[in-house]
């Protein structure tokens, strides 16, 4: 049997929080506690959970941007916390990432040629040519064209900026997306687009995601499995369809009942004109 694509054991991490005066010891804060999961090629999964429940953590752990206290994540079969830097750097050409804010998350200096193609530079070497023939390829795929590889941010909407980021995790051709709440910056009708959107891409590439979201609507439309994240630790797991039908922990059911209407949030329209 083949190992899974993303494997996630007894996931650690805590924080030292700013001493309250000189003299007193610094406290911390378990972000993250005993979190175990396993994620399969081509699948999603999503993990909700309110703000400080340790989301974002987990990205950064999964995306090896910070050592874990304790446990190990390995991705295709490799612990990437105890990978030598080039190897590692090696490796990121096999997951990436799309961060919240579309603004923040582009360089307003550079023009979409240079941010999307940057990471076949920086993590893969690829020449001239190959860059510009996979800047072609995903930018298509994400809805825009060649004659945006010479615009700089400030000429997209908020959606074609995130459209961008998206085509910057695709370039490399990963087999792993880690998706952090990619789609709460958007205005409503944008969101659906978006979330459509990848939905394709996963059907066309074969990509995972890791979606990282605040909104179980949201979740309940892209993800085949959701992790429930409560104070640093995974409360519960299941199928979408089985945790809106009988939740199990308090915290989830806590989550529901605040939960606007799903057609409200983030209605399951197919994407239109990219937004």
């Amino acid at each position: 049997m083949n190992a899974p694509l993303l494997q996630v054991d007894q996931l650690g991490k805590c924080y030292r929080l700013p001493r309250e005066h000189l003299f007193a010891p610094a406290a911390e804060v378990q972000a993250l506690a005993g979190a175990s999961f396993t994620l399969e090629a081509g699948r999603s999964l999503g993990v909700v959970g309110e703000s400080g429940s340790g989301k974002s953590t987990l990205a950064r752990l999964v995306m090896a941007l910070e050592t874990p206290d304790e446990g190990r994540v390995c991705f295709d079969g490799q612990d990437l916390h105890t990978l030598a830097p080039a190897a590692l750097r090696r490796a990121r050409a096999g997951f990436q990432m799309v961060f919240q804010d579309p603004y923040g998350s582009l360089d307003p200096r550079r023009t979409v040629l240079q941010t999307v193609t940057e990471p076949l530079a920086v993590l893969q070497g690829a020449g001239r040519a190959e860059q510009l023939a996979r800047a072609l390829e995903v930018l298509e795929a994400v809805g825009l064209s060649a004659a945006d590889l010479a615009k700089r941010p400030h000429e997209f909407s908020g959606g074609q900026r995130q459209r961008i980021a998206i085509a910057r995790a695709l370039v490399t051709r990963p087999r792993l997306i880690v998706a952090d709440e990619p789609v709460s910056a958007l205005d409503v009708s944008v969101q659906a687009q978006v979330l459509n959107l990848m939905q394709d891409l996963q059907e066309r590439y074969g990509v995972a995601y890791l979606f990282i979201s605040h909104d179980l609507a949201v979740v309940d439309l892209v993800c085949d499995e959701v992790l429930v994240l409560w104070q640093g630790r995974i409360v519960e797991r299941g199928t979408p369809e089985r945790l809106f039908r009988a939740p199990e922990h308090p915290y989830t059911r806590r989550l529901l009942a605040a939960l606007p209407d799903a057609a409200e949030s983030c209605p399951p329209v197919r994407a239109g004109a990219p937004g």
